[in-house]
């Protein structure tokens, strides 16, 4: 065999990606058909942030699948973290040495969810030494599934995706959200709201940060920012946007990693001009 000649990358039953695949799938088709039928509804941080038997059951469903292909992993959920942003970072703190941390958002967008609007996604990556190599978000309403492995690119529907085209605010569709957080972070992001408003084409806020950031990977959104974000809400959507070419940093500008809470990604074309809007505003928490 000529060993210059290329191999084709073949996705095994146990690989990393097809697991991660599988977890977001399963989870995605149960979550879907439990859609109006959940019994419990409760509070957690705040009125604004709510969860669902169906969270926990997706991910414990999620955790079973990881743990049968990968005994030895460590993972980072949602609903196995006490609400807060303390108790989040702690939570990190505890598997950030780990050698490969699976890091899980069984239900993002779970108000969307309990209200019936149609825009929630489970989120799936992994890390290896701290560093994301794995990113699926499903979206189980539309059937979309956005993946992403580091080095290889990022595809929905099979086919690469590639950050929006714009150069300028001006031309830009951003989105962002209303963090369950009131006292800090909500004021904050309501600043950046009204600062850009004027300057971009426009702005959405639909309720699951993962499902913004795989369509700004998609080039359907030119950026999105939003403040007091967890880990599981960022992790796999951090991946598609770097593998669609696009940019991700902390709200100054710093390099992401997993133990960011206030982000911007975006295209790259606009990140600057984007972070200074925020920053002119003092809006970057």
């Amino acid at each position: 065999m000529n060993t210059k000649e290329k191999v084709p990358y073949i996705v095994s039953s146990k690989s990393h990606t097809a697991v991660a695949v599988n977890c977001a799938a399963k989870a995605g088709e149960w979550i879907k058909s439990k859609l109006g039928q959940f019994k419990s509804l409760h509070i957690k941080s705040s009125m604004h942030d709510l969860v669902t038997e169906v969270d926990k059951g997706a991910e414990q469903m999620i955790r079973r699948l990881i743990l049968t292909h990968f005994p030895d992993h460590a993972i980072l959920g949602e609903e196995g973290v006490e609400p807060g942003s303390d108790a989040s970072k702690q939570a990190w703190e505890q598997v950030k040495d780990e050698e490969y941390v699976w890091v899980i958002d069984p239900l993002d967008g779970t108000t969307n969810y309990v209200h019936g609007f149609p825009f929630y996604s489970v989120s799936i990556a992994l890390a290896h030494h701290g560093e994301v190599i794995v990113g699926v978000v499903y979206d189980p309403m539309r059937d979309e599934l956005f993946v992403a492995e580091k080095g290889k690119g990022a595809y929905v529907h099979g086919r690469r995706m590639q950050v929006a085209p714009e150069k300028e605010l001006s031309g830009s569709l951003i989105a962002s959200g209303f963090p369950t957080e009131r006292t800090r972070a909500l004021p904050a992001n309501l600043a950046g709201i009204q600062a850009l408003a004027p300057q971009v084409r426009n702005i959405r806020t639909a309720g699951s940060a993962a499902l913004h950031m795989a369509y700004v990977a998609a080039g359907r959104l030119t950026g999105f920012w939003e403040l007091n974000l967890n880990a599981w809400d960022l992790a796999a959507g951090s991946l598609l946007i770097r593998e669609s070419g696009g940019q991700i940093t902390d709200t100054h500008g710093q390099p992401y990693h997993l133990g960011v809470r206030d982000v911007v990604a975006s295209n790259g074309a606009i990140h600057n001009a984007f972070i200074g809007a925020l920053e002119a505003a003092e809006a970057q928490g």
